[in-house]
């Protein structure tokens, strides 16, 4: 049997490829290939040699126009917000021309086909891992070597190798979009940076203020028609008409109110604009698979949710989710029952940083709230025997549970997710916070505005679970659960790009500080081979 890493024969063998001999490989050439191959660190990926392995060590680049269609597609990754320069072109055009020593040509067969390889991974799965950045990160992983090695078996078989590679990419819309998008936005970069709008009080229209003539000159270099005024310090009507077409455009609330995060978007960069798409580029690269077939799709930065039954969405709510201080994880996760007129027990975090300070300072605190102390015998303690002043640094070793009712703070309908952090989608009692426009407000947990809506969809019993039959369980107090009738994938997805109705990209702001990271870590140049 040749001789290859352990984990490669291992594959192959687990897959049914068939191992052949050294002697079945007929060319000097194909012996140097499996040798180079065979001299590899084991930790080395293995879908090369998987490669190699299917079609006998014979090689695959024996026409000068494929290198230099790979040539071309690698220069073409800036345009997916990806660096070339990860791949080394000048060594790449190096390798243009057909070796005819074993040795060096081996090399070279090597090295083209590692770059493809690298070049397709980073093209549908992303440069950066996830993992690095986000601790609860469980989305669909990457394919393993093996089935690595049929796409790129498949894409060097294409007629148009550099057209293969480019069609590698997400094939969704907002990924179209951002690509168009980067180009606009880098086109812009020579242009210098947009004047700045100075920090102040919340401007109001109507409102005068030296403010305005900033706010003016950055709107006008926008491409903005925005008349001169003769009172140059007046937010007058056709300056706040055009703050609100920036809102609209930026995925805020469009009432002409020059607040902090309107600010915060109005003094982003080009240079910034530029970043911000190379990262969202990156996660869709990252979680694309999963934005395929039904899906309850949480839009974390929007303050949305969308529920995509056979490709078309059925239901779409405004949500509220977790406070900078408190994030709502990236999640792929699922539904597996309803719970409705649910109890509360009180998480660990807010238990420590809310309940406990505020039973301390309050002694009416948890009756005002409905709360009850219940021992590990789920037993009712009297909050009265209990040193809330100490209970921080001692200790707590009790639960503390809400009643249920639609005055609790899961409302009516609880969506138990099968995560281990404690994260759910819910009613709530306070739902007049639907209406601001920033809804980062919870502790983790994603408030949903029409939760019985949801229900019925995922109840999925015409029969026996219509909106009136729910409403009476509902209204009955009883606390049950129920399972549901229909098995949807949730994504709790974070993004700071999206599309509006009308296929116009939004650039949001950053409510969680997570682009910086993304662009740092596309930024760091990474070896050849190891993705």
């Amino acid at each position: 049997m040749a001789l290859l890493a352990p984990g490669v024969q291992a594959m192959a063998a687990g897959e049914g490829v068939a191992l052949l001999e050294p002697a079945a490989a007929d060319s000097a050439l194909a012996l140097r290939i499996e040798q180079r191959l065979r001299e590899r660190a084991a930790a080395a990926d293995e879908t090369t040699a998987l490669f190699y392995l299917a079609r006998a060590y014979r090689p695959v680049w024996t026409e000068p126009a494929r290198a230099e269609a790979l040539l071309a597609a690698v220069e073409g990754v800036r345009g997916h917000g990806l660096d070339p320069a990860d791949f080394v072109p000048t060594r790449l055009r190096a390798a243009l021309a057909v070796e005819t020593d074993p040795d060096r040509a081996a090399d070279r067969e090597l090295l083209l086909t590692d770059t493809l390889a690298a070049l397709l991974y980073r093209l549908r799965h992303g440069k950066v891992d996830p993992h690095t950045l986000y601790r609860e990160w469980n989305f669909t992983p990457p394919p393993n070597p093996y089935e690595r090695a049929g796409t790129l078996a498949r894409v060097l078989q294409a007629p148009d190798l550099a057209a293969a590679v480019e069609a590698h990419a997400p094939d969704l819309p907002l990924y179209r979009a951002l690509r168009a998008e980067l180009l606009a936005q880098q086109a812009r970069l020579g242009a210098g940076d947009w004047p700045k709008v100075a920090a102040g009080p919340t401007l109001k229209p109507g409102a005068r203020t030296p403010r305005v003539p900033s706010l003016r000159a950055r709107l006008a270099a926008a491409g903005e028609a925005v008349l001169e005024a003769r009172d140059k310090t007046h937010y007058d009507d056709a300056l706040v008409e055009a703050v609100k077409r920036f809102q609209a455009a930026h995925g805020l609330q469009a009432d002409g109110v020059l607040g902090a995060q309107t600010l915060e978007a109005l003094n982003a960069s080009p240079v910034q604009r530029v970043a911000q798409v190379r990262a969202n580029l990156e996660r869709l690269r990252w979680v694309a698979s999963d934005l395929q077939g039904d899906r309850l799709l949480v839009d974390i930065v929007g303050y949305h949710a969308d529920l995509v039954l056979d490709g078309r969405s059925v239901w779409a709510s405004r949500v509220i989710v977790g406070k900078p201080k408190r994030r709502t994880p990236s999640l792929l996760d699922s539904v597996t029952h309803l719970v409705f007129n649910p109890k509360w027990v009180v998480p660990p975090t807010i238990l420590r940083e809310d309940v406990i300070p505020g039973a301390a300072r309050n002694p009416s605190y948890l009756a005002n709230h409905r709360m009850r102390v219940v021992d590990r015998s789920g037993h009712t303690v009297d909050p009265a025997t209990i040193d809330w002043g100490g209970a921080r640094q001692s200790g707590f070793p009790y639960r503390i549970e809400q009643q249920s009712g639609a005055d609790g703070s899961l409302g009516r309908i609880k969506f138990s997710l099968s995560n281990p952090y404690v994260i759910y989608l819910h009613d709530t009692n306070a739902r007049s916070l639907f209406n601001r426009a920033e809804r980062a407000l919870s502790s983790g947990c994603v408030r949903v505005e029409k939760p019985a809506e949801l229900a019925v969809h995922l109840l999925a019993d015409e029969e026996r679970w219509n909106a009136q039959a729910l409403q009476a369980a509902l209204d009955s107090g009883r606390t049950r659960t129920v399972d549901v009738g229909r098995d949807v994938k949730v994504l709790l997805h974070y993004a700071t790009a999206a599309l509006d109705e009308t296929g116009r990209v939004l650039l949001r702001n950053d409510i969680y500080g997570y682009d910086a990271a993304i662009v740092a870590a596309l930024d760091v140049p990474v070896v050849l081979g190891s993705r």
